[in-house]
Protein backbone atom coordinates (compact mmCIF):
# COMPACT_ATOMS: atom_id res chain seq x y z
CA UNK A 1 0.00 0.00 0.00
CA UNK A 2 2.85 2.23 0.72
CA UNK A 3 4.19 2.49 -2.88
CA UNK A 4 1.04 3.89 -3.86
CA UNK A 5 0.19 6.08 -1.11
CA UNK A 6 -2.64 4.34 0.31
CA UNK A 7 -3.84 4.18 3.61
CA UNK A 8 -6.85 1.93 5.55
CA UNK A 9 -10.11 3.94 5.23
CA UNK A 10 -13.27 4.68 4.25
CA UNK A 11 -13.78 5.83 0.36
CA UNK A 12 -16.92 7.50 0.45
CA UNK A 13 -17.78 8.24 -3.58
CA UNK A 14 -20.74 11.02 -2.96
CA UNK A 15 -21.69 11.22 -6.47
CA UNK A 16 -21.01 8.60 -9.03
CA UNK A 17 -18.59 9.76 -12.24
CA UNK A 18 -15.69 8.97 -14.25
CA UNK A 19 -13.56 5.86 -13.64
CA UNK A 20 -9.90 4.48 -14.86
CA UNK A 21 -7.46 1.92 -13.61
CA UNK A 22 -4.34 2.86 -13.02
CA UNK A 23 -0.96 0.96 -12.27
CA UNK A 24 -1.18 -2.22 -9.63
CA UNK A 25 -5.04 -2.49 -10.59
CA UNK A 26 -5.58 0.39 -8.70
CA UNK A 27 -8.64 2.40 -9.71
CA UNK A 28 -9.25 5.90 -9.78
CA UNK A 29 -13.09 7.48 -9.07
CA UNK A 30 -14.13 10.55 -9.56
CA UNK A 31 -16.88 12.49 -7.22
CA UNK A 32 -17.73 15.69 -8.40
CA UNK A 33 -19.90 16.32 -5.69
CA UNK A 34 -16.93 16.43 -2.94
CA UNK A 35 -14.87 17.85 -6.13
CA UNK A 36 -12.34 14.91 -5.68
CA UNK A 37 -10.45 11.88 -6.91
CA UNK A 38 -10.19 8.89 -4.75
CA UNK A 39 -7.38 5.95 -6.06
CA UNK A 40 -8.84 2.52 -4.42
CA UNK A 41 -7.17 -1.00 -4.50
CA UNK A 42 -10.22 -2.84 -5.61
CA UNK A 43 -8.53 -6.20 -4.89
CA UNK A 44 -10.37 -7.90 -7.72
CA UNK A 45 -10.40 -11.11 -7.05
CA UNK A 46 -9.79 -12.29 -11.02
CA UNK A 47 -7.47 -14.63 -12.54
CA UNK A 48 -5.39 -13.51 -15.82
CA UNK A 49 -7.91 -12.76 -18.22
CA UNK A 50 -7.15 -14.14 -21.88
CA UNK A 51 -8.30 -13.16 -25.28
CA UNK A 52 -12.08 -13.97 -25.03
CA UNK A 53 -14.95 -11.41 -25.49
CA UNK A 54 -17.50 -11.23 -23.20
CA UNK A 55 -21.23 -10.59 -23.41
CA UNK A 56 -23.82 -9.69 -20.99
CA UNK A 57 -27.19 -8.97 -22.37
CA UNK A 58 -29.89 -6.97 -20.21
CA UNK A 59 -26.86 -5.70 -18.11
CA UNK A 60 -29.78 -2.92 -16.61
CA UNK A 61 -32.39 -5.90 -15.78
CA UNK A 62 -29.46 -7.65 -13.73
CA UNK A 63 -27.56 -4.48 -11.91
CA UNK A 64 -30.98 -2.91 -11.08
CA UNK A 65 -32.16 -6.29 -9.54
CA UNK A 66 -29.16 -7.21 -7.61
CA UNK A 67 -29.34 -3.50 -5.90
CA UNK A 68 -33.34 -3.46 -5.56
CA UNK A 69 -34.39 -1.01 -7.55
CA UNK A 70 -36.19 -0.01 -10.41
CA UNK A 71 -34.61 0.04 -14.00
CA UNK A 72 -35.24 3.41 -14.61
CA UNK A 73 -34.03 4.45 -11.34
CA UNK A 74 -30.60 2.86 -12.40
CA UNK A 75 -27.82 5.32 -14.12
CA UNK A 76 -24.69 3.76 -15.22
CA UNK A 77 -22.09 6.75 -15.58
CA UNK A 78 -19.29 4.50 -16.53
CA UNK A 79 -17.60 1.07 -17.54
CA UNK A 80 -13.66 -0.16 -17.56
CA UNK A 81 -12.37 -3.45 -17.93
CA UNK A 82 -9.80 -4.24 -15.33
CA UNK A 83 -6.20 -4.63 -16.91
CA UNK A 84 -5.64 -8.20 -15.73
CA UNK A 85 -8.72 -10.02 -15.04
CA UNK A 86 -10.69 -8.46 -17.41
CA UNK A 87 -13.71 -8.21 -15.07
CA UNK A 88 -16.27 -5.31 -15.80
CA UNK A 89 -16.18 -2.09 -13.50
CA UNK A 90 -19.23 -0.10 -13.68
CA UNK A 91 -20.00 3.26 -12.03
CA UNK A 92 -23.62 3.38 -11.25
CA UNK A 93 -25.83 5.52 -9.23
CA UNK A 94 -29.06 3.93 -7.72
CA UNK A 95 -31.79 6.52 -8.41
CA UNK A 96 -31.91 9.60 -9.74
CA UNK A 97 -31.51 13.53 -8.82
CA UNK A 98 -30.35 14.61 -5.09
CA UNK A 99 -31.41 11.35 -4.25
CA UNK A 100 -29.25 8.91 -5.74
CA UNK A 101 -26.49 6.72 -4.24
CA UNK A 102 -23.38 6.31 -5.79
CA UNK A 103 -22.22 2.45 -5.71
CA UNK A 104 -19.35 0.52 -7.47
CA UNK A 105 -20.21 -3.04 -9.41
CA UNK A 106 -18.07 -5.47 -10.71
CA UNK A 107 -19.30 -7.94 -13.49
CA UNK A 108 -17.29 -11.26 -13.47
CA UNK A 109 -16.34 -11.97 -17.11
CA UNK A 110 -16.53 -16.36 -15.94
CA UNK A 111 -19.88 -16.49 -14.76
CA UNK A 112 -21.10 -12.62 -15.05
CA UNK A 113 -21.79 -12.87 -11.27
CA UNK A 114 -22.58 -9.14 -9.79
CA UNK A 115 -21.03 -8.00 -6.64
CA UNK A 116 -20.87 -4.20 -5.48
CA UNK A 117 -17.44 -3.15 -4.77
CA UNK A 118 -16.55 -2.39 -1.08
CA UNK A 119 -15.25 0.82 -0.37
CA UNK A 120 -15.42 0.75 3.51
CA UNK A 121 -12.08 0.05 5.55
CA UNK A 122 -10.44 -0.73 1.99
CA UNK A 123 -6.38 0.82 0.91
CA UNK A 124 -7.46 3.96 -0.65
CA UNK A 125 -5.90 7.93 -1.54
CA UNK A 126 -8.10 10.95 -1.91
CA UNK A 127 -7.20 13.83 -4.35
CA UNK A 128 -8.97 17.23 -3.92
CA UNK A 129 -9.74 19.95 -7.06
CA UNK A 130 -8.59 23.04 -5.30
CA UNK A 131 -9.86 25.18 -8.32
CA UNK A 132 -12.82 23.33 -8.53
CA UNK A 133 -16.37 25.05 -9.25
CA UNK A 134 -17.73 26.17 -6.04
CA UNK A 135 -21.82 24.88 -5.06
CA UNK A 136 -22.83 28.68 -4.99
CA UNK A 137 -21.51 29.13 -8.76
CA UNK A 138 -24.30 29.65 -10.99
CA UNK A 139 -22.82 28.89 -14.04
CA UNK A 140 -24.63 25.85 -15.79
CA UNK A 141 -23.33 23.36 -17.62
CA UNK A 142 -24.78 21.89 -20.58
CA UNK A 143 -25.24 18.49 -22.10
CA UNK A 144 -27.36 16.49 -24.22
CA UNK A 145 -28.62 13.63 -21.69
CA UNK A 146 -29.49 9.75 -22.30
CA UNK A 147 -31.98 9.60 -19.90
CA UNK A 148 -35.51 11.59 -18.81
CA UNK A 149 -33.54 14.72 -17.49
CA UNK A 150 -34.07 18.19 -18.72
CA UNK A 151 -36.11 19.85 -21.42
CA UNK A 152 -37.26 17.82 -24.32
CA UNK A 153 -36.54 19.97 -28.15
CA UNK A 154 -37.68 18.92 -31.20
CA UNK A 155 -34.42 19.88 -33.91
CA UNK A 156 -35.36 19.27 -37.28
CA UNK A 157 -36.54 15.95 -37.53
CA UNK A 158 -35.12 14.61 -34.19
CA UNK A 159 -36.26 15.59 -30.57
CA UNK A 160 -33.79 15.36 -28.49
CA UNK A 161 -32.94 16.46 -24.38
CA UNK A 162 -30.95 19.23 -23.12
CA UNK A 163 -29.96 19.53 -19.20
CA UNK A 164 -28.09 22.24 -17.52
CA UNK A 165 -27.16 21.63 -14.51
CA UNK A 166 -24.49 23.53 -11.92
CA UNK A 167 -20.94 23.37 -13.54
CA UNK A 168 -19.52 21.64 -10.88
CA UNK A 169 -21.12 18.69 -11.89
CA UNK A 170 -18.31 18.97 -14.78
CA UNK A 171 -15.70 19.28 -12.66
CA UNK A 172 -14.31 16.44 -13.53
CA UNK A 173 -15.69 14.74 -17.24
CA UNK A 174 -12.77 12.10 -17.88
CA UNK A 175 -9.50 10.81 -16.62
CA UNK A 176 -6.84 8.95 -17.81
CA UNK A 177 -3.23 7.05 -16.47
CA UNK A 178 -0.13 7.83 -18.85
CA UNK A 179 3.45 7.31 -17.00
CA UNK A 180 2.71 8.60 -13.04
CA UNK A 181 0.26 10.68 -14.03
CA UNK A 182 -3.51 10.84 -13.76
CA UNK A 183 -5.01 13.16 -16.22
CA UNK A 184 -8.32 15.03 -15.51
CA UNK A 185 -10.34 17.06 -17.49
CA UNK A 186 -13.66 19.22 -17.34
CA UNK A 187 -14.05 22.88 -15.67
CA UNK A 188 -12.95 25.31 -13.34
CA UNK A 189 -13.90 28.18 -10.88
CA UNK A 190 -11.60 30.56 -12.87
CA UNK A 191 -13.60 32.70 -16.15
CA UNK A 192 -11.61 30.21 -18.29
CA UNK A 193 -13.20 27.28 -17.21
CA UNK A 194 -12.02 24.23 -19.63
CA UNK A 195 -9.19 22.83 -17.86
CA UNK A 196 -6.78 19.57 -18.16
CA UNK A 197 -5.53 18.81 -14.70
CA UNK A 198 -2.33 16.29 -14.72
CA UNK A 199 -2.21 14.76 -11.06
CA UNK A 200 1.10 13.09 -9.87
CA UNK A 201 0.13 9.70 -8.41
CA UNK A 202 0.77 8.69 -5.93
CA UNK A 203 -0.83 11.74 -4.33
CA UNK A 204 2.22 13.58 -2.81
CA UNK A 205 2.45 16.49 -5.21
CA UNK A 206 0.26 19.09 -6.30
CA UNK A 207 -1.59 18.66 -9.77
CA UNK A 208 -0.20 21.21 -12.50
CA UNK A 209 -3.18 22.49 -15.18
CA UNK A 210 -3.41 24.50 -18.08
CA UNK A 211 -6.68 26.34 -19.57
CA UNK A 212 -8.05 25.32 -22.93
CA UNK A 213 -9.07 26.99 -26.45
CA UNK A 214 -10.66 25.13 -29.15
CA UNK A 215 -11.87 26.56 -32.42
CA UNK A 216 -15.58 24.90 -32.18
CA UNK A 217 -16.46 24.62 -35.77
CA UNK A 218 -20.40 24.03 -35.45
CA UNK A 219 -20.71 27.24 -33.80
CA UNK A 220 -17.88 28.60 -35.02
CA UNK A 221 -16.01 30.89 -32.74
CA UNK A 222 -13.34 30.33 -30.14
CA UNK A 223 -14.46 28.85 -26.63
CA UNK A 224 -12.53 28.63 -23.34
CA UNK A 225 -15.64 27.20 -21.71
CA UNK A 226 -16.62 24.21 -22.56
CA UNK A 227 -15.73 20.94 -21.10
CA UNK A 228 -13.97 17.97 -22.84
CA UNK A 229 -16.52 15.42 -22.69
CA UNK A 230 -14.63 12.64 -23.32
CA UNK A 231 -10.38 11.89 -24.29
CA UNK A 232 -7.86 9.12 -25.18
CA UNK A 233 -4.27 9.13 -24.88
CA UNK A 234 -2.59 9.80 -28.10
CA UNK A 235 0.63 8.96 -29.61
CA UNK A 236 2.13 7.14 -26.38
CA UNK A 237 0.70 9.56 -24.12
CA UNK A 238 2.47 12.44 -24.86
CA UNK A 239 -0.94 14.21 -25.95
CA UNK A 240 -4.45 13.68 -26.14
CA UNK A 241 -7.28 13.10 -28.44
CA UNK A 242 -10.64 15.05 -27.38
CA UNK A 243 -14.03 15.67 -27.96
CA UNK A 244 -16.74 18.01 -26.95
CA UNK A 245 -20.57 18.45 -27.45
CA UNK A 246 -21.17 19.20 -30.66
CA UNK A 247 -19.20 17.72 -31.74
CA UNK A 248 -15.31 18.89 -32.35
CA UNK A 249 -12.25 16.38 -32.21
CA UNK A 250 -9.30 18.33 -30.86
CA UNK A 251 -5.65 16.66 -30.49
CA UNK A 252 -4.21 18.58 -27.61
CA UNK A 253 -0.22 18.55 -26.96
CA UNK A 254 1.32 17.50 -23.55
CA UNK A 255 5.00 17.78 -24.15
CA UNK A 256 6.56 21.49 -23.17
CA UNK A 257 3.51 22.46 -21.49
CA UNK A 258 3.79 25.76 -19.17
CA UNK A 259 1.80 25.05 -16.07
CA UNK A 260 -0.84 27.59 -15.87
CA UNK A 261 -0.92 28.29 -19.47
CA UNK A 262 -3.85 28.55 -21.49
CA UNK A 263 -3.64 25.93 -24.28
CA UNK A 264 -4.94 25.97 -27.91
CA UNK A 265 -5.65 23.05 -29.32
CA UNK A 266 -5.65 21.88 -32.93
CA UNK A 267 -9.41 20.82 -34.27
CA UNK A 268 -9.24 17.75 -36.64
CA UNK A 269 -12.91 17.37 -37.39
CA UNK A 270 -16.49 17.93 -36.62
CA UNK A 271 -18.90 15.25 -35.78
CA UNK A 272 -21.90 17.48 -36.14
CA UNK A 273 -24.20 19.96 -34.20
CA UNK A 274 -26.61 18.62 -31.24
CA UNK A 275 -24.37 15.69 -30.84
CA UNK A 276 -22.48 14.38 -27.52
CA UNK A 277 -19.99 12.50 -27.71
CA UNK A 278 -19.89 9.69 -24.76
CA UNK A 279 -16.68 7.65 -24.63
CA UNK A 280 -13.69 7.06 -27.08
CA UNK A 281 -11.09 4.25 -26.96
CA UNK A 282 -8.39 3.34 -29.07
CA UNK A 283 -6.92 -0.34 -31.06
CA UNK A 284 -4.65 -1.63 -33.62
CA UNK A 285 -5.90 -2.90 -36.53
CA UNK A 286 -3.53 -4.39 -39.18
CA UNK A 287 -0.34 -2.62 -37.63
CA UNK A 288 -2.04 1.06 -37.36
CA UNK A 289 -4.10 2.55 -34.64
CA UNK A 290 -7.20 3.77 -35.18
CA UNK A 291 -10.37 5.69 -32.53
CA UNK A 292 -13.61 4.79 -31.64
CA UNK A 293 -16.44 7.54 -30.81
CA UNK A 294 -19.16 6.93 -29.65
CA UNK A 295 -21.59 9.39 -29.36
CA UNK A 296 -25.50 10.48 -29.48
CA UNK A 297 -26.47 11.13 -33.47
CA UNK A 298 -24.61 8.65 -35.32
CA UNK A 299 -23.28 5.29 -35.34
CA UNK A 300 -19.83 4.24 -33.98
CA UNK A 301 -17.61 6.67 -35.82
CA UNK A 302 -13.79 5.51 -36.50
CA UNK A 303 -11.39 7.48 -37.06
CA UNK A 304 -7.07 6.96 -38.46
CA UNK A 305 -4.23 8.37 -36.62
CA UNK A 306 -2.53 8.79 -39.67
CA UNK A 307 -5.21 11.26 -40.97
CA UNK A 308 -5.13 12.88 -37.14
CA UNK A 309 -1.16 13.74 -37.74
CA UNK A 310 -1.60 14.95 -41.41
CA UNK A 311 -4.83 17.33 -40.54
CA UNK A 312 -4.36 21.10 -41.19
CA UNK A 313 -6.26 23.21 -38.10
CA UNK A 314 -9.93 23.81 -38.41
CA UNK A 315 -10.28 27.35 -38.14
CA UNK A 316 -13.34 28.30 -40.08
CA UNK A 317 -17.07 26.93 -39.75
CA UNK A 318 -17.07 25.49 -43.15
CA UNK A 319 -17.73 22.02 -44.92
CA UNK A 320 -15.78 19.77 -45.56
CA UNK A 321 -15.14 18.91 -41.92
CA UNK A 322 -11.92 17.21 -41.21
CA UNK A 323 -10.35 14.11 -40.73
CA UNK A 324 -11.65 11.25 -42.74
CA UNK A 325 -14.04 8.98 -41.19
CA UNK A 326 -16.20 5.90 -40.78
CA UNK A 327 -19.79 5.30 -39.29
CA UNK A 328 -20.44 2.07 -38.19
CA UNK A 329 -23.93 0.44 -38.31
CA UNK A 330 -23.55 0.21 -34.66
CA UNK A 331 -26.01 2.38 -32.71
CA UNK A 332 -27.04 3.02 -29.19
CA UNK A 333 -23.33 2.66 -27.54
CA UNK A 334 -22.96 4.81 -25.10
CA UNK A 335 -19.60 3.42 -22.83
CA UNK A 336 -16.16 1.63 -24.58
CA UNK A 337 -13.52 -0.28 -22.98
CA UNK A 338 -10.54 -2.13 -24.77
CA UNK A 339 -10.44 -6.02 -23.75
CA UNK A 340 -7.42 -7.54 -24.17
CA UNK A 341 -5.50 -6.70 -27.18
CA UNK A 342 -8.17 -7.72 -29.28
CA UNK A 343 -11.93 -7.20 -28.76
CA UNK A 344 -13.81 -3.47 -27.51
CA UNK A 345 -16.14 -3.63 -24.97
CA UNK A 346 -19.36 -1.99 -25.05
CA UNK A 347 -22.39 -0.90 -23.54
CA UNK A 348 -25.03 -0.86 -25.96
CA UNK A 349 -28.78 0.12 -25.49
CA UNK A 350 -31.68 -0.48 -28.01
CA UNK A 351 -35.51 -0.82 -27.36
CA UNK A 352 -35.08 -3.60 -24.71
CA UNK A 353 -32.47 -2.06 -22.63
CA UNK A 354 -28.56 -2.03 -21.97
CA UNK A 355 -26.18 -5.03 -22.68
CA UNK A 356 -22.66 -5.37 -23.08
CA UNK A 357 -21.54 -6.39 -25.83
CA UNK A 358 -17.82 -7.07 -27.50
CA UNK A 359 -16.54 -6.49 -31.25
CA UNK A 360 -13.34 -7.94 -32.85
CA UNK A 361 -10.99 -5.04 -33.19
CA UNK A 362 -10.06 -6.80 -36.67
CA UNK A 363 -13.82 -6.48 -37.91
CA UNK A 364 -14.26 -2.91 -36.77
Amino acid sequence: MSDNGLHLGNAEVVSAGPITFGPDGILFLADNDTARVLAVDVADPGAEGGPEPFELGHVDRRVASFLGCEVDDLVIWDMEVHPTSHNVYLSAQRGRGEAGRAVLIRIDRLDASITDVPLVNVPFAEYSIADAPGKDDERLDTTLPLGPEGEERQVGDRTIRILRRPIRTATITHMAYVDGFLLVAGLSNEEFSSKLRRIPFPFADQATDNALEIFHVSHGQWETAAPIRTFVPFDGGRSILASYTCTPIVHFPLADLVPGTKVVGRTVAELGAVNQPLDMVSFHQEGEEHHLVANTAHGLIKIARRDIDSQVPLTEPKEPLGVPRQTKELEGITRLATLGDSFVLTLQSDAEGQHLRSFKTAAL
